[in-house]
């Protein structure tokens, strides 16, 4: 075998992503849109007072339910004692922002690899701003969420800012945060 063909067969890695499994895939979901349908889920339960435990382990994908995850990932949720509870992890709106900079930055990094633009690295600050009227329920004019998002990325490339701003915004996250969805609330009792 020629060294020209174990180079064709080695896998390109670019930004710790193989840009080769990127394009297969994307080869794939052209050849098979069914393939692109995934569903991801969490299971809550509360604790006490504002604290409550989320676990993440399975999820469908690929026509298949994966079971790559031997331990679910578990996230507990609470509140700052300002906001009557006892710290015992991130409120939820603040995993909003770690789900937003989680996304944005491996949206960023993926799609910079597909294009063959290197990044050395990235950080990341956000900042949320919430008026607590509008969960309170002291007004119905104020907003229940953030009102605003404001996301600061320094990126370590040769790359463009706006190219890599552009690359980013095809977060799913960012989608699910600046778009309108629809969410299906069912409560039963027991």
């Amino acid at each position: 075998m020629s060294n020209t063909a174990i180079a064709q067969n080695e896998p390109v890695i670019m930004n710790g992503v193989s840009v080769t499994g990127i394009f297969d895939t994307i080869a794939a979901v052209k050849a098979d849109a069914g393939l692109a349908e995934f569903q991801f889920r969490a299971a809550n339960e509360w604790i006490d007072g504002g604290h409550n435990r989320s676990t993440i382990q399975g999820f469908q994908g690929c026509r298949q339910e994966d079971s790559s995850r031997r331990k679910p990932f578990v996230f507990d949720a609470s509140e700052p004692p300002v906001l009557l509870a006892n710290n015992e992890g991130a409120n939820p709106v603040e995993f909003v922002l770690h789900a937003l900079a989680g996304c944005l930055t491996t949206t960023m990094v993926y799609h910079a690899a597909a294009r063959g633009i290197e990044i050395e690295a990235v950080d990341s600050k956000l900042e949320g701003d919430l008026d607590l009227r509008g969960f309170l329920g002291v007004s119905d004019k104020v907003r229940k969420g953030y009102r605003e998002v404001r996301v600061n990325m320094r990126v370590k490339s040769k790359g463009k800012p706006a190219e890599l701003r552009e690359l980013a915004k095809f977060s799913p996250v960012f989608d699910i945060v600046s778009n309108s969805l629809p969410v299906v609330v069912n409560v039963e009792t027991y």
